[in-house]
């Protein structure tokens, strides 16, 4: 909870009924001291930690980090081993970062930014419109003055931090617990699209950043606080407006509990063609069963794409130790519901191929029993089914390194790619289409052609257009179809934006 008198996210239902939820907790906790490290990791595990372990599925696994708690070794020493996505717990949200109107102070923020990126991890950035945690100046603003402070304050923090963030959670916690509408706040108030106001602001300040909509109680299918955010990123969908991932909380305990259902929000979310991302994951009592159940309904839905759990040990999480509700004990020991966690993890089927980490050796050749990009003649547009638009190289760039992106068709070199007998697909004659990563949100882009598996292709019945080295498809990011859509590689999964036509 660090300096705030309320939890800083989370299931923020009532200062009474979280109290309550936390003595529900605490009776739970009873039996997690038994709960402690009793099965080891299976010797024969592809993964030694939930980061490795994830990765193999091309998924992320996470932690909120504390600036305040960068000090404490145990604290770093587990985060670093175990988690590659870091979000900062308190750090970037809005009274953090423009604690007096149009004077921003990241020093915090960076200071959790920086130990993530330093020690190779990617960075979620939490949250940018909020009806909570506001400075006090905004607390007291209203109307168009409140509406304008609140695309300041997204254009401050997003400029700061341009290009360098994989996700936002741009709008928090929106939606009432009850009744499925919308929450009654000051930024309501200032009219009814300024989520959609919030999210248009946010994708012309970064491009490049997944744009997420986050909230608590949002997990079970049947409650209408679901069902009318669901409804809302339907609605946003079908309209165009920028959104890219929706993030469950997951803050389970007696008063929400895991259900069954927690798939089937998984899979509806996603079918809009959005990612999902479990964003604050803790589980009061740390049943070891629930937290297995929850990575495998994950794991069971492509476009879920990461796990974030809130908090490092039961001594870190906003809910309190007595809780026990995370996967390190207060004394920094595994516990029975990490083993859970880790053995599903691994029992996930890869998505890579080769293993995350394994470099292929130039020149190899395609899978045997998989034909690569039929023929070595010819040459023509690469078109997306979804979006009618070209793949196209920004500016007819000749660089390596230039990202993709989807453009107006217009026949012009850099829309026109070829095809060679090794798999590869070539622009310009001697630049070749290039997986920068082997992840899902690898980066594609051109690259002059050496022969490595990264820049070798199948081109499947489908339409799909799949990396030799990685297994994942050539994706329009967020189900896009506008001019300057970027690609990437994603998990396939059989969706419009992934499948391609090509007149050679």
């Amino acid at each position: 909870m660090g300096a705030n008198a309320l939890p800083p996210s989370g299931s923020r239902r009532s200062v009474k009924s979280w109290r309550r939820a936390l003595v529900a907790g605490a009776i739970g906790a009873l039996g997690a001291a038994s709960a402690l490290v009793t099965v080891s990791v299976p010797a024969d595990a592809a993964g030694s930690t939930l980061a490795e372990a994830a990765r193999q599925s091309g998924r992320y696994f996470g932690t909120a980090i504390a600036s305040g708690k960068l000090g404490d070794g145990q604290y770093t020493s587990i985060a670093n081993r175990e988690f590659d996505m870091i979000t900062a717990e308190n750090e970037m949200k809005i009274d953090a970062t423009e604690p007096n109107q149009n004077q921003f102070n990241f020093s915090q923020g960076d200071r959790v930014y920086n130990w993530a990126v330093q020690n190779g991890k990617r960075v979620r950035g939490h949250t940018l419109a909020w009806h909570s945690q506001q400075p006090d100046w905004m607390r007291n603003m209203s109307g168009n003055s409140l509406r304008q402070a609140m695309i300041n304050h997204i254009n401050g923090v997003m400029n700061h931090y341009k290009g360098k963030i994989y996700a936002w959670d741009v709008v928090n916690e929106a939606y009432d617990d009850n009744n499925g509408g919308r929450r009654d706040s000051n930024l309501q108030r200032t009219g009814n699209d300024w989520i959609e106001v919030a999210f248009r602001t946010a994708r012309a300040a970064d491009p490049d950043a997944k744009l997420c909509y986050n909230d608590y109680n949002i997990d079970n299918w049947t409650w209408a606080k679901t069902q009318g955010v669901y409804n809302m990123v339907r609605d946003f969908k079908s309209r165009g407006v920028p959104i890219d991932c929706v993030g469950l909380q997951s803050h389970f305990n007696s008063q929400s509990p895991y259900n069954s259902n927690y798939r089937t929000t998984i899979s509806s979310f996603a079918a809009l063609g959005v990612d999902v991302q479990i964003t604050e994951l803790d589980i009061q009592g740390g049943s070891a069963q629930t937290y297995a159940n929850v990575v495998n309904d994950c794991l069971a839905v492509p476009r879920c794409t990461g796990i974030t759990v809130w908090g490092v040990r039961d001594s870190d999480s906003w809910l309190g130790a007595n809780t026990s509700p995370l996967l390190f004990d207060s004394g920094g020991n595994k516990k029975a519901a990490y083993n859970s966690v880790l053995n599903a993890l691994n029992a996930a089927t890869p998505t890579t191929s080769p293993s995350p980490g394994t470099s292929p050796s130039p020149g190899t050749s395609p899978s045997p029993g998989v034909s690569p990009t039929p023929g070595g003649n010819g040459s023509g547009p690469i078109r997306g089914v979804a979006s009618g638009r070209c793949l196209d190289v920004p500016n007819a760039s000749t660089s390596d390194g230039t990202a993709l992106q989807l453009w107006d068709c217009h026949g012009q070199s850099n829309q026109t790619w070829s095809s060679t007998s090794s798999g590869e697909i070539r622009v310009y004659g001697n630049k070749c289409l290039d997986a920068a990563g082997t992840g899902n949100g690898a980066k594609v882009q051109i690259y002059s052609c050496w022969g490595g598996d990264n820049q070798k292709w199948r081109v499947n019945s489908d339409g799909s257009i799949q990396g030799v080295q990685s297994g994942l498809c050539l994706d329009a990011v967020g189900s896009g179809t506008g001019n300057g859509t970027q690609l990437q590689l994603y998990s396939c999964w059989g969706g419009n934006n992934q499948k391609w036509t090509w007149n050679r």
